[in-house]
């Protein structure tokens, strides 16, 4: 988490926002109007994340992509663990691209008001929830594509809650 007192204490436009967010970070960033782009590196990977406001529905969509490509011989068996993945979720969810087989996870805020803001909280929930979720279930994609393990047998393996220090 990042101190408050590193940021003006006003909210700010969407991207704005988490455009100040990703600085403070010191994450590679790049931004174009209303869309936003940032590397940071996780434990598993590295993540490109992705925000986008869509200022005349009053959403911000945040993407997550964990760089994962599906090949089309292992789609219906990531389709499988998606579905268990998913039910595991309270915010967001993991979906696969079916043109170029790219795994990521979305999830949307609305936003309202005559001038739409974002707060430095709302940012970090939006950004943090979205890699949270990636490295928390990164494992069990990584079964499924490349350890041999079924989705509900990968999906177990993954979410066991390890007991005390090695």
């Amino acid at each position: 988490m990042l101190d408050e007192a590193e940021f003006d204490r006003d909210d700010a436009a969407p991207i704005d926002m988490l455009e100040s967010y990703f600085a403070a970070h010191g994450w590679t960033h790049s931004r174009e109007d209303d869309e936003i782009v940032a590397k940071v590196k996780g434990s598993w990977t590295e993540y490109e994340l992705r925000a986008i406001w869509r200022e005349d529905d009053g959403v911000l969509q945040f993407l997550a992509f964990p760089d994962i490509r599906v090949p089309d011989e292992r789609r219906a068996a990531v389709y499988e663990t998606i579905g268990l993945v998913n039910e595991q979720l309270w915010i967001g969810h993991f979906e696969l691209w079916s043109q170029s087989g790219i795994l990521l996870f979305r999830h949307a805020a609305m936003i309202d008001g005559d001038e739409p803001t974002l707060s430095l909280n709302q940012a970090e929930l939006l950004v943090e929830s979205a890699i949270d979720e990636c490295e928390r279930f990164y494992p069990v994609f990584q079964f499924v594509l490349w350890g041999g393990k079924t989705p509900a047998d990968a999906l177990a393996s993954a979410l066991i809650e390890t007991q005390g220090e090695a």
